[in-house]
């Protein structure tokens, strides 16, 4: 097989791909093997007609079309594997003539890739993070968090909705928000559940008052949402005095102190563990700042949704969960679910076309001992079959542009400035 390729004009690459004519024949000779097994034919036994006979009943063009079919479908994993490309979609076959017996067969096929757009800076980011020691302000957070389990709650009538309040309302909804209407809903201010608008619109209300909320969803395309909003009731939440005796009844620590100490030290643990992606994190969602696109390619943000879809629907199913079930849980309509999702994918492509202009401008290589490794780190039983299954399926250049990224974002955290912010002292204040 022979391949040559042409520049990428308006995301789409063109190949030309030639088959010998041995190929040719083989894969012909399989259609109409195929075609006398699948067909009845009268006077011969299955898989015994001759190509006449068949060529007889069905038509030359058909069995030679599936040869064709054949031939285009077997050979365009080997196509993307030696042109080291993703695409973002199904490739497009014009033109395409039927196989000759005897002949060499040349075909074109567009891939349509994804953009590769540049970034505005290729210098280190600059990042905030938390200290990486234990703060005081924090083991005080947790403790509050902790003392919330031991929380009771007191009703209040001589004053309106404030943060950290628990209240009861009446929501009707007046436009794109039947999800949130219902009578005597219990909402917890302040808990990030709700549209933020709406926590904010029930502020200062008073028991008995009546108000229309109106906000627009955060997300591409989405419409204004509004809802009326009778306030019944509302309890203020009150935390028990820490004690040196309610440390010991309520949580089981000798002491104040000893609490402190152990709050301390699971927090440390918890930092150790999640401190490395919490850098990735930040420092892949800075660069993508200074990605040079207005508007993401409708055909690769569509790839990325499908993809995080997929892998969404299989994190439910092996937790025994249908998509019904979560939305419901969650509160959510399908359309919500759908565009959230949608967001999320343009982050994705976003933070994945940074990376990868990050990667082309540090020339980063990936060799067969960094893709032996991939496989080897995959944790699978036979990393070789593995292997192998990929080349046959033509995803060996999506393993090869994993390893680009993840040696860009290698040199993105290595190089990242850090400035060490105490978060939870900063939001106390």
């Amino acid at each position: 097989m022979n391949i040559t390729q042409s520049e990428v004009q308006d995301g789409k690459l063109t190949a030309t791909v030639t088959i010998p004519a041995a190929d040719v024949d083989a894969a012909i000779k399989k259609a109409y093997k195929d075609a006398a097994h699948k067909y009845r034919f009268q006077g011969f036994r299955p898989g015994h007609a001759p190509r006449p006979v068949i060529d007889s009943a069905l038509g030359k063009e058909a069995t030679l079309a599936q040869a064709t079919n054949d031939i285009l479908g077997s050979t365009e994993p080997a196509v993307i594997n030696e042109l080291d490309i993703v695409p973002v979609k199904d490739a497009d076959y014009e033109g395409i003539e039927l196989v000759k017996d005897h002949e060499d067969y040349t075909y074109q096929v567009v891939f349509p890739l994804r953009p590769t757009p540049a970034l505005s800076s290729y210098d280190p980011v600059e990042i905030e993070m938390p200290p990486e020691e234990v703060t005081e302000s924090e083991i005080d957070a947790q403790i509050d968090l902790l003392l919330g389990y031991h929380a009771t709650f007191e009703d209040v009538e001589d004053r309106g909705v404030e943060d950290s309040d628990f209240v009861t309302v009446n929501v009707k909804n007046i436009k794109n928000a039947e999800a949130l209407a219902g009578e005597s809903r219990m909402i917890a201010m302040g808990s990030g559940n709700l549209p933020k608008a709406f926590d904010e619109g029930l502020m200062g209300m008073k028991i008995g008052e009546t108000k229309e909320i109106s906000w627009t969803p955060e997300v591409e395309g989405a419409e204004e949402a509004a809802v009326e909003v009778t306030v019944n009731g509302i309890k203020a939440r009150k935390l028990p005095e820490l004690t040196d005796e309610f440390a010991k009844t309520g949580f089981g620590f000798d002491d104040i102190a000893a609490m402190r100490d152990a709050v301390k030290e699971e927090l440390a643990a918890d930092k150790t563990s999640r401190f490395p992606q919490l850098k990735e994190n930040r420092a892949v969602a800075k660069l993508a700042e200074r990605l040079e696109l207005d508007e993401m390619d409708a055909d690769y943000e569509q790839s990325v949704f499908q993809e995080l879809g997929q892998n969404f629907l299989q994190s439910l199913a092996a937790r025994g969960m249908s998509l019904d079930a979560w939305l419901q849980a969650n509160g959510l309509s399908s359309e919500q679910f759908i565009a959230d999702l949608h967001h999320q994918a343009d982050d994705v492509a976003r933070e994945s076309l940074a990376l990868d202009a990050l990667a082309r401008e540090l020339k980063v290589e990936v060799t067969e001992e960094d893709v032996d490794k991939e496989f080897q780190s995959a944790g699978v039983e036979d990393p070789d079959t593995v292997r192998e299954r990929f080349v046959a399926e033509g995803r060996m250049p999506a393993v090869r542009d994993s390893i680009r990224r993840s040696k860009a974002v290698d040199w993105l955290v290595e190089n990242a400035k850090v400035t060490e912010i105490d978060e939870t002292a900063k939001t106390e204040a």
